[in-house]
């Protein structure tokens, strides 16, 4: 990239900008140092300015106005309008004047003081420039990023960082000037700005190309995302969004079986249009279309599309799981469709390759994948969950159902979480991230195993890194419209519950303003049975994380698992279990949606007003009385959805435990009435805590009326 860049620069020097012929249409670029090019060995060849200047070729002429550590505010530490570089601006007399300032004015000697002069010193200074050339097109940007090893990051430069953008936003729509962006561009890659202020020569060439396109309206002709094939599925009952980019100026025209809808692409090359809201549908055709370039689609369908996303939990194949190979067989659904996104490198206990590293590193993890029907050969490699929840939904909508999938095998919660929010809530997980030890330790090993060809390049990244999964696996999504998300994943996060209780509404924050819809439903799987320490703790936190966020739905798969394999083959009753929740939630059936839930627990009379002798019933089956004790108190909990509680199997319902204040449990009997569990300890004369399920691998049993087992919980008692 150097070698060709310097090539390209070498062509076109920069030119010294005074006598020049005046046909050519003048540039003048107006900044701090990233507009000077500081940083770099060879700011003469790669400063963003020259590179411009060899973008836009000879018939322009790019001048470089830049200034170490020049600030907008004119109180600020180093005003630009006082500087001799700014009178150099004016009386070049650009055509078009660019600029990019504000990044100092984060300084706390600077913004906490003049913040109210912002927009009054930008436009004055704009009118500066309007003064020498009246008709000159004034382009301004939003900031580049500031990264979050900036040594000031988390004492103020984040926030004053974001209030600034936000003025300048105002700036644009009061003087009527273009706006273009050089924060996006760079802010998935932070190792393109090294020093955590300045690009690298990679990061300049991001900025030139940005004012060219603005320059020259050149944005790379008809563009779309990459969800866009044929066999696709569009989200049915909501507002049609489909968008792209384009060349400025360019008109679009997206027809949809009958409908047809045009744009304009404006002046940053996007374009949009929206269709109402349409029914369920199949055999569509799509043709999106410029003057230039054309995409047709064919055998659209309207249906109702997923999200399944998580770790390997949710990437494990049908193939690989029980009944997966006779369901994949007879699979043929033309109706049933899967966008399979599968990465190029597994996270295996393998060293990469250099070059898998540095795809890696540039955001190239996910395969290119396209829209496939339901079949025997590509069922089987599609998610197992993913699978039977399409198929239950198919089996009772009627509709096409449509599964974008990208789990990554090992994948932490924060991995898949964008770096803005990131790091304005949790920024101290961004900080050296393969020895932080918010992240996993399992997790930070295998990512240094991966990755250890260039272990000593501190900009390295890996799957597993914070944000790096939302920028190559979501990013590139765009913001379709979606029915909603199944979220498998927790095993890399379950050293760290408290973490991931932080973590876990962020991640549902993030992705339901990444895809725009704020009540949009997020189903996930509870941890199943596993020997390890840390699993009973970390079930019951994700159980209580359902009231974190409106339209959660968990369930339960404890019943399921394997005590010395994280992935147990039995996944169909995960999918169909999810599919419960989505059909009752979303869909209206009127089913049973989930295994009982703990509503509350309450420390009653003594024992001695029981029953002394006889049977103990369990839905009319004899089990042992319960022993007498006049000092000894019950325990009574009740469930949401534990209509019909019984042990799934044999005669005792296996699992409660109840303790005092030294927090000793000891199990307790359970004796069922209704949907209410009874409980009864000899050893714990006064129960204060009461807990279900609490082994890594639990036997516990009970279930509802539908079958669904209870969840693991641990509860203080009321009195």
């Amino acid at each position: 990239m150097r070698r060709f860049l310097l090539i390209i620069a070498s062509a076109c020097l920069f030119i010294n900008v005074f006598g020049t012929p005046a046909k050519k249409i003048k540039v003048a670029c107006i900044g701090d140092s990233i507009t000077y090019g500081a940083a770099i060995e060879d700011r003469e060849h790669f400063a963003y300015p020259v590179q411009l200047q060899a973008l836009l070729g000879g018939n322009y002429l790019v001048g470089n106005f830049g200034h170490n550590g020049a600030t907008l505010l004119k109180k600020g530490h180093n005003p630009y309008d006082k500087l001799e570089v700014c009178k150099q601006a004016i009386n070049f007399a650009a055509d078009v004047y660019v600029i990019h300032l504000g990044v100092n004015d984060t300084d706390p000697r600077d913004w906490p003081n003049y913040r109210d002069d912002f927009v009054g010193d930008y436009l004055d200074l704009i009118n500066s420039f309007r003064g020498a050339n009246p008709s000159a097109r004034i382009i301004i940007a939003l900031l580049s990023p500031l990264a979050d090893r900036h040594h000031r990051f988390m004492s103020g430069t984040k926030l004053w960082h974001s209030e600034i953008q936000e003025a300048i936003k105002v700036v644009a729509e009061t003087a009527g000037c273009e706006l273009i962006d050089f924060h996006s561009p760079l802010y998935p890659y932070p190792w393109h700005i090294p020093d955590a202020i300045h690009p690298d020569e990679v990061g300049y060439g991001m900025l030139a190309k940005t004012v060219y396109s603005a320059v020259t309206g050149d944005y790379g002709g008809l563009a779309v995302s990459e969800l866009f094939g044929d066999n696709m599925v569009l989200q049915r009952r909501k507002p049609l969004t489909i968008s792209g980019t384009a060349n400025a100026g360019d008109k679009v025209t997206v027809k949809l079986g009958k409908n047809t809808q045009k744009a304009l692409t404006g002046a940053d090359g996007k374009w949009s249009v929206e269709f109402p809201p349409m029914e369920a549908a199949t055999g569509l055709k799509m043709t999106i279309s410029t003057k230039d370039k054309s995409f047709e689609y064919s055998n659209v369908a309207v249906g109702e599309v997923w999200l399944c996303s998580g770790q390997s939990n949710m990437r494990f194949r049908l193939s690989e799981a029980v009944g997966g190979s006779a369901a994949a067989a007879s699979s043929n659904d033309p109706d049933l469709r899967f966008f399979d996104q599968e990465c190029y490198w597994p996270t295996n206990d393998v060293t990469w390759p250099e070059s898998a590293v540095d795809s890696v590193k540039n955001l190239i993890y996910l395969r290119p994948a396209k829209w496939e029907k339901a079949s025997p050969s590509t069922s089987a490699r599609m998610s197992a969950v993913g699978y039977w929840f399409a198929k239950s939904l198919r089996d009772s909508l009627k509709v096409p159902v449509g599964i974008i999938h990208n789990a990554v095998g090992g994948a932490t919660a924060e991995s898949w979480i964008d770096r803005n929010t990131l790091e304005t809530k949790f920024p101290v997980i961004l900080r050296d991230w393969i020895h932080n030890d918010f992240i996993m330790g399992w997790a930070r090993e295998r990512a240094a195993k991966n990755i250890s060809y260039k272990q000593g390049d501190k900009f390295t990244r890996h799957p597993y890194e914070p944000c790096y999964l939302f920028e190559s696996a979501i990013l590139p999504l765009g913001h379709p419209a979606i029915a909603g998300v199944l979220w498998y994943q927790g095993e890399s996060n379950a050293h760290n519950f408290e973490a991931h209780e932080y973590l876990f509404p962020l991640l549902v924050d993030s992705w339901r303003d990444w895809f725009a819809d704020p009540d949009m439903p997020f189903y996930y799987v509870q941890l199943s049975s596993l020997n390890r320490p840390s699993w009973p703790w970390f079930r019951d936190s994700q159980r209580r994380l359902l009231e974190s966020r409106p339209n959660l739905g968990m369930v339960v798969t404890s019943d399921l698992g394997d005590p010395s394999d994280v992935h147990y083959k039995d996944k169909k009753p995960v999918g169909e279990r999810l599919a419960r929740l989505a059909l009752h939630n979303e869909y209206g059936f009127g089913i049973v949606p989930s295994g009982p839930m703990f509503k509350s627990a309450t420390a009653k009379a003594s024992a001695a007003s029981l029953p002394q002798s006889g049977p103990n019933r369990v839905n009319g089956r004899r089990s042992e009385p319960l022993p007498s004790s006049s000092s000894v108190q019950e325990v009574v909990v009740t469930f949401e959805y534990g209509d019909g509680l019984k042990p799934s199997e044999g005669t005792e319902v296996v699992g409660f435990e109840l303790a005092g204040k030294d927090r000793l449990f000891h199990k307790a009997t359970c004796h069922l009435d209704g949907g209410r569990a009874v409980l009864f300890a000899p050893e714990v004369k006064n129960p204060v805590y009461v807990r279900y399920a609490w082994e890594p691998y639990t036997r516990a049993n009970l279930v509802n009326s539908a079958g669904l087992p209870a969840s693991t919980f641990l509860c203080t008692l009321l009195f």
